[in-house]
């Protein structure tokens, strides 16, 4: 019986997963895959606008309300688990420990890919620090020498999903992914992201245009697939295929 295939997702904050890579999640669950989603924090200081307004709030109050809206946003798009850090947000850091704590993450799902931030991202430093680290604790995970005995890790791709604003960050895709089967999954997991409702429409956008881009580069007019949703990645490292 074949090994069950994994992904793994390195979110900065507690929302990113859902806007940028919420149909791939729910597509891959669908094709079996259990799907990981590490947040590295609730983005309790800079990613909860609406809930930082609110009379009375506190940050443990608003990462209560962030890590409830998380999990229901997970569950909707069929994550098979979700791991919060609570490393904190407006700057996130972590300790070699906390690293550490990553790389044994990463070893124990062997994931078959993984997704995280864009690597530039002057407007959210968190985002391109988190991809940072994400690639740092692949290299480690590979690393024979980085605790024996336990089994390393292999090359997986690392696919970086869509900036906030994608012309400013140097991010261009070379993967686009036909989400419309789940869009409806993807849809429900950003409603369930109260503290940001500014963004719902926004994403919804973004996929009908990255739907288009799909179209264009499957064939076009001439042959190409119709699709009214889709997710874009830019792949860091070479692509291995048997076939184009």
């Amino acid at each position: 019986m074949s090994e069950k295939k994994t992904a793994l997702v390195i979110s900065a904050h507690a929302a990113d997963f859902v806007w940028r890579c919420g149909g791939a999640i729910a597509l891959h669950a669908e094709m079996g895959y259990d799907v990981t989603v590490v947040c590295l924090s609730f983005g309790e200081r800079g990613e909860s606008a609406k809930l930082g307004k609110q009379p009375g709030i506190t940050l443990e109050k608003v990462k209560a309300a962030r890590r409830a809206e998380s999990e229901k946003a997970a569950k909707a798009l069929g994550v098979h688990d979700l791991i919060s850090f609570d490393l904190g947000d407006y700057p996130l850091r972590l300790t070699d420990d906390d690293k550490y704590r990553l790389v044994d993450v990463i070893r124990q799902l062997q994931p078959s890919f993984m997704l995280s931030h864009s690597q530039y991202d002057p407007y959210n430093t968190d985002h391109m620090y988190a991809t940072q680290v994400a690639l740092e604790t692949r290299m480690i995970a590979q690393a024979w020498g980085h605790n024996p005995g336990q089994k390393v890790l292999g090359a997986p791709q690392l696919y970086l999903f869509e900036p906030h604003q994608t012309e400013q960050m140097g991010w261009k895709p070379d993967v686009f992914l036909d989400i419309t089967s789940v869009w409806e999954k993807k849809r429900a997991a950003i409603e369930c992201m109260e503290g940001q409702e500014h963004l719902w429409e926004f994403y919804t956008r973004v996929a009908q245009n990255r739907a288009n881009h799909f179209q264009r580069n499957s064939g076009g007019q001439s042959g190409g697939r119709a699709a009214k949703y889709a997710e874009g990645f830019q792949s860091v490292f070479p692509r291995t295929v048997d076939e184009l």
